[in-house]
């Protein structure tokens, strides 16, 4: 399988092995939807977690250790965010996605520490979470 998906194809005939380019939410949801993305935490290596993408709108998350959240997906000012249901402050976690090489990325979209992950596999494989989200 190839690490970027075809749907992402055309953005990367303008960059170069090693250029970062930002690409737009809509065009990461075109190659998400339906599937399931493994997060990596670039520093380390690790799995963070997993992300099924219901649909354009909704995921779930399941973070490694942890139970299964239910999202709702937004693409304001060129970011990915999610409010997840078990956020208790009701503040969105926003992302930048994007290309490096044959890499597809995504950066925290903060000045402070933006932590950067690598998805590493994307697969049609459901996530086995109890209680579907419904609405």
């Amino acid at each position: 399988m190839s690490r970027i998906p075809a749907a992402l194809g055309g953005v990367l005939l303008a960059t170069s092995a090693t250029a970062q380019t930002l690409i737009s939410p809509e065009d990461f949801l075109d190659a998400a939807e339906g599937k399931t993305l493994s997060f990596y935490e670039v520093r380390s290596g690790e799995l963070v977690g997993v992300e099924q993408f219901l649909d354009r709108s909704r995921s779930v998350w399941k973070q490694v250790g942890e139970h299964c959240v239910y999202g709702r997906i937004s693409t304001p000012d060129g970011r990915i965010c999610f409010l997840y249901d078990n956020n208790p402050d009701r503040q969105p976690v926003c992302w930048w996605p994007f290309i490096q090489g044959d890499r597809l990325m995504v950066r925290l979209a903060t000045f402070l520490d933006a932590e950067i992950q690598e998805v590493r596999s994307i697969t049609s494989d459901p996530i086995s979470c109890p209680g579907e989200l419904t609405s």
